[in-house]
This record gives structure tokens, C-alpha cells and sequence, in this order.
């Protein structure tokens, strides 16, 4: 079992939802985390609430659509805290309109974000991790990488090439000591998705979900910790869906 105290730790989409819990995991783990986010203004807010608590917090704003802004965020984290232990490569967008009416644009956003950026997080942490001996890569993909729905043929897309980036990454490098694996969320309450904002559709996402309600950030945050620490787990994509792709 890897100690995840004092490991370095980046997590995109860190300022909110999943990749906020996840990172505050970290930091109760003794990590030194680098939250990367898109939203400056709520990275920098993340980042001097944590720091009355925990020292070892770092904020970059970061593109993770954009190679060079990937590359400089694990470059900063690096000159930061000396190397790179762990990339939770989480960021990711989503559009749901008819297939027939998407924008070039609007597909192409969602693939910028969900997919390039999971490849860059990859390609750079990698050649940190070799330089240390190795590390721990976790992609965040969801149900709808493995399951169907409407209106949703970009994120799905994007979630699914996910599950397959993971797994031939995990392959390529394992005899190097770099574990690469996903954890794939079902629904999760958050700012939009509850009962309040989402009326009788609410009921209807519960419904999918047969333990009987939707999950929490910290559930997700749960699977990615144990994802960073087993050292015997790699090449897999962990369901955290409260038993929705069971069906």
C-alpha cells in the first residue's frame, strides 16, 4: 500500500465537486495537493479557505484543453514540492442536445476537455513519474462511458475513449511503476443536479439508481484515494454508481 503522506498530488477541477472533495481527501491523507481549475476566481477562494487548515496547497489556473497550459500546471507543481506522485485527472464539461442539432463546436468542446485533457494530464505527469521511480494516474470517466443516453453522444464519447485511454496506458507502463486506472461516478448531487434545480427529473435520475438515491463527492473522492494507494490495481475503471450500470 502506497502512504499517501507527503506525496504530491495534482487534481483538475479541483475548485468544486468531485475534485474539491477529492483534493480535501488528499490533504487529510498528509498529501501536498495542486488544485488546477478553469474558474480562477474559485480556485484562488479554494485555495486560501484550505490553507487555514493545510500548508501544503497550491492553486494554478489551468486549460486542460490546452497542451501548454496542462504542461504548465505539472511544471508548476513540480517546482512547487519537487516531483509528481499522483494526477487525478478530473476536469470535464458535458452537452446534452439531440445529436442531430449539436454544433461542431459544441462537440468538439466536449472532446477538447473530457478526452485531450485527460491525454495531456497523462503525457506530462508520465514524464514526471519516471523520473521518481513512478506514480499513480486516475482519470475520472463515468456510467456513460459504458452505458447509453440521449442526448448525451459527445460526453459519452469522450468518457468511453476514457476507459480505453486507461487501460492501454496501465499496459504500457506498468513494468515502470506507473498504476493508471478511472473511476466512473454514476449521478451526483452537486450545485445543478438536486432536487431544487431539477424538479420532478430529479426523481426520475434516483430512479435509475437502484440503491436509492444519487451519490456524494466524498464517495467519488473514496474510490480515488483507494485508487492511489493499492499498489496491486491498475488498467481498471472502479464503478462508484450505487448499483446503476448493474442493470
Amino acid at each position: 500500500m502506497t502512504d499517501l503522506n507527503g506525496k504530491v498530488v495534482i487534481v483538475t477541477g479541483g475548485a468544486s465537486g468531485i475534485g474539491l472533495a477529492t483534493a480535501k481527501a488528499f490533504l487529510d491523507k498528509g498529501s501536498k495537493v495542486v488544485i488546477g481549475d478553469y474558474n480562477q476566481e474559485a480556485g484562488e477562494k479554494v485555495e486560501k479557505e484550505l490553507k487555514e487548515k493545510y500548508s501544503d496547497v497550491l492553486f494554478v489556473a489551468v486549460n486542460v484543453a490546452d497542451e501548454k497550459s496542462v504542461e504548465n500546471l505539472v511544471s508548476q507543481a513540480v517546482n512547487q514540492f519537487g516531483q509528481l506522485d499522483v494526477i487525478f485527472n478530473n476536469a470535464g464539461v458535458g452537452v446534452q442536445k439531440p445529436t442531430h442539432e449539436l454544433t461542431d463546436e459544441e462537440y468538439k468542446r466536449v472532446i477538447a476537455v473530457n478526452q485531450d485533457g485527460v491525454f495531456y494530464g497523462i503525457k506530462y505527469a508520465i514524464r514526471e513519474m519516471l523520473k521518481s521511480g513512478g506514480g499513480s494516474i486516475i482519470n475520472t470517466s463515468s456510467i456513460l462511458g459504458s452505458v447509453g443516453e440521449p442526448t448525451s453522444t459527445p460526453y459519452a464519447a469522450s468518457k468511453g475513449a476514457v476507459n480505453l485511454i486507461t487501460k492501454s496506458v496501465a499496459l504500457e507502463y506498468a513494468d515502470r511503476n506507473i498504476r493508471v486506472n478511472a473511476v466512473a461516478p454514476g449521478f451526483i448531487e452537486s450545485g445543478m443536479v438536486n432536487k431544487e434545480a431539477l424538479g420532478d427529473f430529479y426523481d426520475g435520475l434516483v430512479a435509475k439508481h437502484p440503491i436509492g438515491r444519487l451519490g456524494n463527492p466524498e464517495e467519488i473522492a473514496h474510490a480515488v484515494v483507494f485508487l492511489a494507494e493499492n499498489d496491486f490495481v491498475t488498467g481498471t475503471t472502479v464503478f462508484v454508481d450505487g448499483g446503476y450500470t448493474a442493470k
